[in-house]
């Protein structure tokens, strides 16, 4: 692709300018993606909940949704399963059986689609906590303490894969504050309370984003398998000023480096969890959710009426 098309300060002052004087409706309509993933996260919770606490059946002696996230089955017929936990499981020794294989089978292939941290965006329970801490952080100003690599998840991952294998046992599972906090909610035990807290104070006083952008080995995992990712964020070289707005508000500012952005032409690492932040707040919309296999074609257009306006 082409080199970044130049843009002045004064451009860039000019988009976030014209972020700032969008009116009250547009302001509300930049969260739909927000309240989207509420609705999903919580719609989830509230399926397990009706299902285990008031009996919600399909149909008679037919559970809705029965289990927690790391294995569960919907409508009885249609078997899921964190393939992370039976990734673990498999390490351990133990045989999976064909239910989990299945299950795991067909969470694996809807990731592969539409991205592996689309789980930490819109199904995780523990996001809604991360993403008020990070609200409430910036409303009040509060520095970092310290720094450390994103990169650092990644270790976690390798070593818990490690432990696993040499404890025989799933080793994250056993202390995952995503497992914990689902039980606690869903079935009134555990400690899942108290480590949803610690990681809300932790995000909100020592590291922005701290627990799912630096230290989840959950959310490592899925970063590898979002790589092959159909659904992503498509970039307009031709129309951002560089005003930075979408960095201030992704979680994962990394993944919107402007060189790597204009020689794919999309969001590719699989690090973005297509959380819908960065678009609605673009005030140039230079950023917008597109299919993988048109992407090419779109930014092939969009370069097309570029050239057509400067040539006017």
């Amino acid at each position: 692709m082409s080199a970044l098309p130049p843009f002045s300060k004064a451009d860039a002052l000019a988009s976030m300018e014209k972020l700032h004087d969008r009116s009250i409706g547009a302001q509300v309509w930049s969260w739909r993606y927000i309240v989207l993933r509420r609705i999903s996260q919580l719609g989830l919770l509230l399926l397990f909940f009706g299902t285990a606490h008031w009996g919600w059946q399909v149909a008679k002696d037919v559970p809705l949704l029965s289990g927690n996230l790391s294995a569960s089955k919907f409508i009885g017929l249609i078997p899921l399963a964190d393939p992370f936990a039976a990734l673990q499981i498999f390490l351990t020794g133990h045989v999976l059986q064909q239910e989990s294989l299945i299950g795991t089978a067909i969470v694996l292939g809807i990731y592969l689609l539409i991205g592996g941290r689309v789980f930490c965006a819109w199904v995780c329970p523990v996001n809604v906590v991360t993403d008020a801490a990070g609200w409430l952080r910036n409303k009040m100003g509060i520095q970092a303490i310290f720094h450390i690599s994103r990169t650092l998840r990644y270790f976690i991952l390798v070593a818990t894969l490690v432990i696993t294998v040499v404890s025989g046992l799933a080793a994250f599972e056993w202390v995952s504050p995503i497992g914990m906090a689902h039980r606690e909610i869903i079935f009134g035990f555990g400690l899942g309370f108290t480590s949803l807290l610690a990681i809300f104070l932790f995000d909100l006083l020592i590291l922005k984003n701290g627990w799912c952008g630096h230290l989840c080995p959950l959310g490592a995992f899925y970063s590898l398998i979002g790589k092959t990712s159909l659904v992503r964020v498509r970039f307009d070289k031709n129309t951002c000023t560089h005003c930075g707005e979408c960095a201030k508000i992704c979680p994962e500012p990394q993944v919107l480096n402007l060189k790597k952005l204009d020689e794919r032409g999309y969001v590719f690492s699989g690090e973005c969890s297509n959380c819908g932040r960065c678009s609605p707040i673009c005030p140039e919309g230079s950023l917008k959710f597109d299919f993988k296999p048109l992407i090419r074609g779109h930014n092939v257009q969009a370069d097309a009426i570029a050239v057509q306006r400067r040539t006017k």
